[in-house]
């Protein structure tokens, strides 16, 4: 098994830690104050589980035989698990969409049904297709059999929430898009970004690079909830690392626009010199860079993680987006010969027939945080168990796959790479030494503005439908 050493990296400064298996981040080096669990595991109690000494990156697999008994909760036999996942590939718009996220599921179910199951019941997938706008329906096929709903990603998932939490169905979720859902009850995330936090590094980092840019910022969004959330979340937390928004705000149709031109034409009258892009990079960002570059139009952009996506890599032969800018919270698949976890990610995948991407991460890792707690439950396997158990995960990476978070506290991670492209092909920024994270308690900031008002948050922090 490979081993090699982690390095967190702040302002010139390094922590240097050696680690098996996988690179593991340390949570004291960025002062979280989280506890120094390499994946986050829980602990057995009940004696039942045995191992079969199979891992996935630095974590031991939560997969094996057992013996056991009885139908302690719904969606559970003597002999199996029914586990619900999903994506919106059937969405006509853009067929496929996000179906790499259960291309993951479906490779570890596999996995871990080879290895015996959890403590030996085996996993039964049950897929449901949101097709964005079946939401609701997917969730009432997911309400009638599953025990939990694990790795899925529902671009609508604000419209399943009165369903879901109506008939008790916990989920350890790929992905949350809509404050109601970022922060639901009975919800986990293994790399969660709740309502009323937004991850800065990307913030500081480019502010760091481009001192005078940040100071005229732009902003370009949908006008897609999901898009407008982030939108709000970044105008109200980037001010704090030095950025500074002029006001002229670009909201363009989610469905793409037929000129991009004016909207292109306006930031550039207004002086922006970096600007926020929040939506898809294909086609939409790939059309707008191409009008900007017919009008001598060349800021900085930010975009989210989706813009690191193959197809769009492949699109910028031409080099309009050599200067789109993004984060990950995740190692960069190009440096998976030397990140055991993520090796093992494409390598599954793959082999079961699927495509990789990030979202295909998130539901690897979110697969691996339910496991790991539904094995520390033994042979009395209930919602209610596996729910004590995730509340206790504090310090969380997938094995390796990403940066440590806290899907026990819905906290997000504070730690983050820059990258962006080079051509046809994905540069790492910030920190440069591969297999690192730039980490700073800092970066984990809290918002405020109008998200908080949608979000409806409690004293706990629970949105209130």
């Amino acid at each position: 098994m490979l081993t090699f050493k982690g390095v967190r990296v702040k302002n010139g400064f390094r922590w240097a830690v050696v680690v098996g298996a996988a690179f593991v981040l340390l949570a004291s080096a960025c002062g979280s104050g989280r506890s120094d669990g390499a994946s986050g595991t829980t602990s057995d109690s009940s004696g039942a589980a045995t191992t079969t000494g199979a891992t996935f990156g630095a974590l031991e697999s939560p997969c094996g035989p057992g013996t056991p008994s009885g139908t302690p909760d719904k969606g559970v036999t003597d002999t199996s698990i029914t586990l619900g996942y999903g994506d919106d590939a059937g969405y006509q718009p853009l067929p496929g969409l996000s179906h790499e996220m259960s291309d993951a599921m479906k490779a570890m179910i596999g996995w871990c049904n080879d290895q015996g199951g959890i403590n030996g019941r085996q996993i039964s997938g049950d897929y449901h297709d949101a097709a964005i706008t079946d939401v609701n329906n997917a969730m009432t096929e997911a309400c009638a059999k599953d025990f939990f709903l694990v790795g899925q990603g529902w671009a609508l998932d604000s419209a399943q929430e009165q369903t879901r939490q109506g008939c008790g169905l916990p989920t350890v979720a790929g992905y949350a898009v809509s404050p109601q859902f970022a922060n639901a009850p009975n919800k986990w995330e293994p790399v969660g970004v709740p309502a009323d936090y937004m991850v800065t590094s990307a913030a500081s980092q480019l502010a760091a690079r481009f001192p005078d840019a940040v100071k005229k910022a732009g902003v370009m969004y949908s006008n897609y909830a999901a898009n407008v959330d982030t939108k709000d979340k970044v105008v109200a937390t980037f001010p704090q690392a030095g950025w500074s928004f002029l006001d002229c705000p670009q909201e363009y149709n989610a469905a793409g626009e037929s000129d991009w031109k004016p909207f292109v034409q306006k930031l550039k009258d207004c002086g922006a010199e970096i600007v926020y892009w929040s939506g898809t990079p294909y086609p939409s960002m790939e059309n707008m860079l191409t009008a900007a570059d017919q009008l001598d139009y060349h800021p900085i952009w930010l975009a989210d993680t989706n813009a690191y996506n193959q197809a769009f890599s492949q699109w910028n032969a031409s080099g309009f987006a050599d200067n789109v800018y993004f984060r990950n919270a995740a190692i960069p698949f190009e440096e998976a010969g030397d990140n055991p976890a993520t090796q093992q990610y494409l390598d599954l995948v793959k082999a079961n027939g699927g495509d990789v991407d990030p979202l295909g991460v998130q539901s690897t890792s979110a697969f691996l945080l339910w496991a790991t707690a539904a094995k520390a439950c033994g042979d009395d396997l209930t919602r209610a168990c596996v729910a004590g158990q995730l509340a206790n995960v504090h310090d969380w990476t997938g094995g390796g796959l990403h940066a440590s978070s806290d899907p026990g506290a819905n906290l997000p991670t504070d730690c983050g790479i820059l990258m962006k492209m080079e051509g046809t092909t994905f540069v790492r920024v910030t920190p440069e030494q591969p297999g690192t994270f730039d980490c700073n308690p800092a970066y984990a900031t809290k918002a405020s503005g109008p998200v908080l008002d949608r979000a409806k948050l409690d004293a706990n922090r629970i949105s209130q439908l």
